[in-house]
């Protein structure tokens, strides 16, 4: 099952640890396990454009759509056996220390709950 990584700052995040894995390590070990499909980072909040449609009218908003001191930095999409699969890998991530990782599953348009 395919599972979103929301990559998100903190600003109570913590500084890694001795042993921690770097970025670089954590996407070659899910890349030869053969769980990550594809990620990125994304461009600052000042890079967004938040689109909404409201009857005819297209109203587009500089920035995101909410006010907060935490942003999404990246995303990851991974492929799990399971839940429990994906959190390991989530809390293997760098960013699970340094901010926070929202894992949610992929729903597929046309399937069932």
């Amino acid at each position: 099952m395919e599972y979103l990584l929301l990559i998100c700052t903190d600003p109570d995040g913590e500084d890694a640890a001795p042993g921690d894995p770097t970025i670089e390590e954590w996407g070659a070990d899910v890349d030869a396990r053969g769980v990550w499909r594809h990620g990125d980072r994304l461009r600052p909040v000042e890079a967004a454009t938040t689109v909404r449609r409201r009857g005819d009218r297209v109203v587009l908003t500089d920035g995101p759509f909410a006010e907060t001191r935490e942003q999404i930095a990246g995303y990851d999409v991974i492929d799990c056996a399971d839940l429990d699969e994906a959190l390991a890998v989530a809390a293997a991530h760098p960013m699970a220390r340094a901010g926070r990782i929202e894992v949610r599953p992929v729903w597929p348009l046309g399937a069932d709950d």
